[in-house]
C-alpha cells in the first residue's frame, strides 16, 4: 500500500536566517512520500538566494517567488492549487519540524474517520538562536499535557480562546481544505478562521506529542497583536471579521456568551495600546453579539 502524498507549503518571508533550517526539517523527515513547496511571500532580506541555493541542490523542490508581499492567506492558497498531496501542511519559514513529525502525524491521522478534518499535537517554543525556552502546551513528567481539555478541541473551546490551538503542528486534509474553499483571503492571517469554519462541520483530534519547534521572534506576527501601528491595524481588521463572522455562525447562547468573552480581550487589547478607533469598531461587534443573547 502507497503512502499518501503530504504537501508542505512553506511560506518564507525575511526568514533568511531560518529558512534554510525549515527546508532541511522537511527534507531529513523519516516519512518519504512529501511534495515540498516553498514559497518566497516578498521577502526584502536574502531569502531568495538561500531558497535558490537549496532548491538547486534539491530540485523536488518547487519554489515560488512573489515579488511584493501578499497576505499569507492568498500566498497558502496559491501554493495549495500546484500542490498534490492527501494531507496539507503550513509551515512559517521561522519554524522546524522535528524529524518524525509528519510520520507520527499520519500515523494518527490514517486511524481517524472521516469527519476528522484536522490534527494538532505540541511544539517546543525556541527563541531566535534556536534554544528551546518551554513547551507551547504544558506537560507533566511524562511530557503528555496537563490540559486534558486539548483532546476535546470543539468550535465552543476555540470561540472561548485562551492556549488552545497549535497550527504550527497541525495537519489538514486535502478533502475538507477543498470542501470549506480554503483559506480566507480577505484575513490577514489564516489559522483562526480556518479553525473555527472546520470545527462547526467537523472534527478536531488532537495528538499528544512534540512534533514541531515553534520559533518566538520580536517581529512575530503574535506580537503584531499589541502594537499601535498600521500592521497591528490590519490583524484587528481581520478579527473583526473573523468575529462578525462567527456571529451568524453561533447557534447558542453559550457560543454568543464565548464568543463576548473573546471581543472584550480584544477591546482591553485595545484599552491598553491607546488603540481608541480600534477600541470603538470593536465595540460595534460586541453590540452586535450582545444582541443576539435576547
Amino acid at each position: 500500500m502507497s503512502l499518501p502524498v503530504v504537501s508542505v507549503i512553506c511560506i518564507c518571508f525575511n526568514h533568511e536566517d531560518f529558512v534554510q533550517q525549515a527546508i532541511n526539517s522537511v527534507l531529513n523527515q523519516t516519512y518519504k512520500n512529501i511534495e515540498l513547496i516553498v514559497i518566497n511571500n516578498g521577502s526584502s532580506d536574502n531569502s531568495h538566494d538561500v531558497i535558490t541555493k537549496i532548491a538547486n541542490k534539491n530540485p523536488s523542490i518547487k519554489y515560488i517567488q512573489f515579488t511584493e508581499l501578499v497576505s499569507s492567506t492568498k500566498a497558502f492558497n496559491y501554493g495549495f492549487k500546484q500542490c498534490k498531496g492527501t494531507y496539507l501542511i503550513d509551515l512559517s519559514a521561522d519554524d522546524i519540524l522535528l524529524e518524525n513529525c509528519i510520520e507520527k502525524q499520519v500515523n494518527f491521522f490514517t486511524k481517524q474517520t472521516d469527519n476528522v478534518g484536522l490534527i494538532f499535537g505540541n511544539a517546543f517554543n525556541i527563541n531566535e538562536y534556536g534554544m528551546r525556552t518551554k513547551p507551547y502546551f504544558e506537560v507533566d513528567k511524562q511530557n503528555k499535557v496537563t490540559d486534558l481539555l486539548l483532546h476535546k478541541t470543539n468550535y465552543l473551546r476555540l470561540l472561548s480562546g485562551g492556549i488552545i490551538m497549535c497550527s504550527v503542528a497541525s495537519m489538514i486534509t486535502r478533502n475538507h481544505f477543498e470542501l470549506l474553499k480554503g483559506y480566507n483571503e480577505e484575513l490577514f492571517f489564516e489559522d483562526l478562521d480556518y479553525w473555527l469554519r472546520l470545527s462547526r462541520l467537523y472534527e478536531i483530534k488532537f495528538l499528544d506529542d512534540f512534533l514541531v519547534e515553534k520559533r518566538f521572534l520580536e517581529n512575530s506576527l503574535g506580537n503584531q497583536f499589541h502594537k499601535n501601528d498600521e500592521f497591528s491595524r490590519k490583524i484587528n481588521k481581520s478579527i473583526r471579521q473573523i468575529y462578525s463572522e462567527s456571529i451568524l455562525r453561533n447557534r447558542s447562547n453559550i457560543e454568543n456568551q464565548a464568543l463576548l468573552k473573546r471581543i472584550h480581550y480584544s477591546m482591553q487589547q485595545c484599552l491598553k495600546n491607546k488603540q481608541w478607533v480600534e477600541f470603538l469598531k470593536f465595540s460595534l461587534v460586541e453590540l452586535k453579539c450582545r444582541i443576539r443573547l435576547f
